[in-house]
């Protein structure tokens, strides 16, 4: 199948299977007389777990470690408990992180007086007025909660 095809097939964009061909992550497919790619059922099968995997928010080190373990059947799984157990906690600080932007959001929100000019805006009086650093205004962001890059969250 065409690259086109496989994209409506895994529901993936054509962008993203390049770039998982140029991650490593699925092998660059053989290519037709007229020189288009010629993916098989097995590109689409390996996409489908690669997508599994980074809806899980699994970010491509780990997906690429996992695939390691897939195309060695063999090979004892231990090393994926340790994975998975690894992206658990990484989830279960940023759910922490989450939980203390929320609160730090309806702090801010509570500032509102209600007034209807944005030079009297308590939330935008807060927002100027913050001092970095400090317990009630401290970032709370968690990195690759808009976007699908993320970094890992370490304690340390």
């Amino acid at each position: 199948m065409k690259i086109g095809e496989l994209a409506t097939a895994t529901g993936t964009p054509v962008d993203t299977i390049r770039f998982y061909e140029k991650q490593g992550l699925i092998a660059a497919p053989g290519r037709t007389a007229s020189n288009y790619r010629a993916y098989t059922p097995g590109h689409a099968e390996r996409l489908r777990f690669i997508r599994h995997c980074r809806s899980l928010d699994m970010s491509l080190d780990e997906v690429r470690a996992l695939l390691r373990f897939r195309d060695a059947p063999a090979q004892n799984c231990d090393g994926v408990n340790v994975l998975l157990d690894e992206h658990i906690t990484h989830v279960e600080q940023r759910l922490d992180e989450l939980s203390d932007l929320h609160a730090q959001l309806r702090r801010l929100r509570a500032k509102c007086r209600k007034v209807e000019q944005a030079g009297h805006c308590g939330i935008l009086w807060t927002l100027a007025n913050a001092q970095a650093g400090g317990t009630e205004h401290r970032s709370a962001h968690v990195s690759g909660t808009h976007a699908r890059t993320r970094s890992k969250v370490r304690s340390g």
